[in-house]
């Protein structure tokens, strides 16, 4: 295989993103790629990816292990997914310091006791719907896919209702690689800004939630083991993106999968596969995020074609390229199919910076669609699904809007 000596320009919209990681396999196991003018090695094989991502000569630690950390800060539209100091940009020690402290929350006790209120949530988002006229066009991430892992994360944190909203909107200006650097710095000075008030009260009126919790656990005595004050916002920060977008993009991609595959519901409805088959091959076949900003180089890594990464160079995980890659998933990796033996992915990563939130995750999306689908055996998409416009983003993977009609509610 020649290997093309000009990386491939990723698209900072995200617009054909199967298209883009046909191109990224078809350039070999890793191909540098420019990331909105960011140089950086795209890993698309399955196997070589893997083993990067449990390798100890590849960090998350820009301080440390990426020379141009400096210039991304000052001029990376993406400078906050560099120099947030939290789990994602840990690396050895402290990643498991930091990841020893967040634990405690998504235990499976933890998880499997917020089971009922994930339930009372859906069934109150279910009832508003059901208030509708059965011919009424519904957006339905803006109506379910939202508002429930706002929901419980909100709760999970302590974040007041009357707050969520505005770290939402906030939020979902990080996932947006389609602004310059100066919207993304005043969107992030804004999002620091509610979370330092957050903090704030919270301190001023602690309470049973989890940012109490890791108040608590700052660290007093200076032994370097609890939380700096910036590590803590930016660990809330960490929650509550990774808690509520990934989820978000996981149901509005499910539903979407399921209506224009009829036949893949069918084997549903019909016991021939169940709802976790469905949040398994949608993690899968579209993944919540599609490329993961960005890991380091320690030393130089020889790649299996000869070339080598070279010690500091950047490194990109390409997740929904890697999924659908044929030497993992055969010659249907890019089919949609609930009776698919191995679902294996990569969506909530690999190795030590697994996602935490993995188990709640699943649990959000498959109560939310067992009970959909049950409510409103009628559901449609409104528009063609040709129609349907994808989030402006190289990052996270879901639609704009996901227009629906009920039908009529079941009894």
């Amino acid at each position: 295989m020649t290997h093309p000596a000009e990386p491939l320009v990723l698209d900072p919209a995200g617009a054909d993103p199967h298209a883009e990681g046909a191109r990224l396999r078809a350039r070999g196991p890793a191909t540098p790629v420019d990331v909105l003018g960011v140089r950086a090695w795209s890993v698309s094989d399955p196997a070589l990816l893997k083993r990067l991502l449990t390798s100890p000569d590849v960090s998350k630690d820009a301080r440390r292990h990426w020379p141009g950390f400096e210039e991304a800060v000052a001029h990376w539209p993406l400078a906050l997914w560099v120099a947030v100091r939290n789990m994602f940009t840990a690396h050895g020690a402290d990643h498991a310091r930091l990841r020893r402290i967040v634990a405690p929350a998504f235990t499976a006790r933890r998880i499997a006791a917020l089971r009922p209120e994930v339930e009372t949530i859906v069934g109150g988002l279910l009832d508003e719907l059901a208030a509708l006229p059965a011919d009424t066009v519904v957006d339905l991430r803006a109506r379910l896919a939202y508002p429930l892992p706002i929901a419980v994360i909100g709760r999970l944190l302590g974040v007041p209702e009357e707050d969520r909203e505005g770290f939402r909107a906030l939020v979902d200006g990080v996932f947006d690689t389609t602004l310059d650097t100066e919207a993304a710095r005043l969107n992030t000075e804004r999002l620091y800004g509610l979370f330092h008030a957050f903090i704030a009260a919270r301190r001023a009126a602690p309470g049973d939630d989890m940012t109490s919790l890791l108040l608590a656990a700052r660290d007093e005595e200076g032994d370097g083991t609890g939380l700096g004050e910036q590590e803590l916002a930016d660990t809330l920060l960490l929650m509550i993106s990774a808690g509520y977008e990934t989820t978000v993009n996981v149901i509005d991609q499910a539903v979407t999968a399921l209506l224009t595959h009829p036949d893949q519901l069918a084997h549903v409805r019909a016991g021939r596969a169940g709802w976790e088959d469905v949040v398994e091959e949608t993690l899968r076949h579209e993944p919540a995020v599609k490329h993961l900003p960005l890991r380091y180089a320690v030393t130089d890594i020889p790649l299996p074609d000869g070339r080598v990464i070279a010690k500091g160079e950047a490194i990109l995980a390409s997740y929904a390229a890697a999924n659908r890659h044929p030497d993992w998933h055969g010659p249907t990796a890019d089919a949609f199919d609930l009776t698919r033996p191995g679902k294996d992915h990569l969506a909530f990563g690999h190795g030590v910076h697994f996602c935490l939130g993995a188990p709640l995750a699943r649990l959000e999306v498959a109560t939310a669609l067992r009970a959909l689908f049950a409510r409103f055996p009628g559901l449609a998409l409104a528009v063609p699904a040709e129609e349907l416009r994808r989030t402006p983003s190289l990052i996270t993977n879901g639609h704009r809007t996901l227009p629906v009609t009920l039908g009529r509610p079941a009894d």
